[in-house]
């Protein structure tokens, strides 16, 4: 298939690290697919793929590949390029949120080549003048903080386990304050702030309870507290489904959105840390294609 390309970050998870090409080429039969070797070189591959002609580039990996594969992508002017998810990462969010199989590569392959092409919101963050995207979520403050401190290597090792490790390390350090600007110039402060393009964050955990992909609007959490016995308050609420109703918690969606700190405050895109703030976000409603079972709620 000439129009179809794979992409694949064979260190996505180290178990199955040797495995994978050979498990894809099993389902996807002689279709091309290119490796990538270092962080970055999912998304120039796909922005050469681009210029080469291909209408559907699958990104094998984790969400941190399916990020570089859609900025190359969208990087290279690609916007009628449409994008197919094999979901091999350590996280895969997004796959969870599209409904895509996370343990049968036949059945995601097969929604590849059988599924519906959806339009899905697209994330924009710009910072000193260069812009990235995110396809599912965002972070600035301690999540963020969790994975600069989360290497490649424990990553491989520990699978999900190592953000925890992180998370424990970062936790009970008293963090800068954030201010965040929405569309309508409301000013509001927090310890750290989430950001969704969806429903889920961090695995099937239902962070954001009006999320979607296609409503045209970012899904905001702001927390205010970051000491040990606050993060364990906010997580047992986050599996209760009740954090959104604490009082030092905020929920609210903006069509965009403008953070920034006085102090160095990193921030993250899709689990893989970009830079410090001030960031400004905004969407572009309906401007990417993927591939997914069914259709998207929204």
């Amino acid at each position: 298939m000439k129009n179809l390309l794979i992409i694949l970050n064979p260190a996505a998870h180290s178990d199955k690290a040797g495995r994978l090409p050979e498990q894809i080429r099993e389902v996807s039969g002689d279709v091309e697919m290119r490796l990538s070797s270092m962080p970055g070189d999912a998304e120039l591959i796909a922005r050469s793929s681009v210029k080469e002609g291909f209408s559907t580039i699958v990104a094998a990996g984790g969400d941190g590949t399916i990020n570089e594969v859609m900025n190359g992508i969208i990087s290279a002017g690609g916007q009628d390029v449409t994008l197919g998810i094999l979901p091999v990462g350590t996280m895969n969010v997004f796959a969870v949120e599209l409904g895509i199989p996370l343990h049968s590569l036949k059945k995601a392959w097969q929604i590849i080549m059988t599924g519906e092409v959806r339009r899905i919101d697209l994330p924009i963050c710009s910072a000193e003048g260069v812009e990235r995207c995110f396809v599912q979520l965002a972070g600035a403050g301690l999540d963020a903080e969790v994975v600069r401190r989360t290497t490649r290597e424990s990553k491989k090792a520990l699978g999900p386990l190592s953000y925890l490790l992180s998370l424990a390390q970062v936790a009970g350090q008293k963090p800068p304050p954030i201010t965040l600007k929405s569309h309508d110039g409301a000013l509001r402060n927090g310890s750290f702030v989430l950001l969704g393009n969806g429903r889920f964050y961090g695995g099937p955990f239902t962070m954001f309870r009006q999320g979607s992909q296609v409503d045209g609007l970012l899904d905001v959490l702001v927390f205010q507290s970051q000491g040990p016995w606050d993060l364990l308050r906010y997580m047992h609420a986050i599996l209760m489904g009740q954090h959104a109703e604490l009082k030092d918690v905020e929920y609210f969606q903006t069509s965009s959105l403008e953070l920034s700190s006085e102090e160095p405050v990193p921030y993250e895109l899709d689990g893989e840390m970009v830079g410090y703030l001030p960031v400004t976000i905004s969407l572009r409603a309906g401007a990417f294609s993927v591939l997914a079972p069914g259709p998207i709620a929204g």
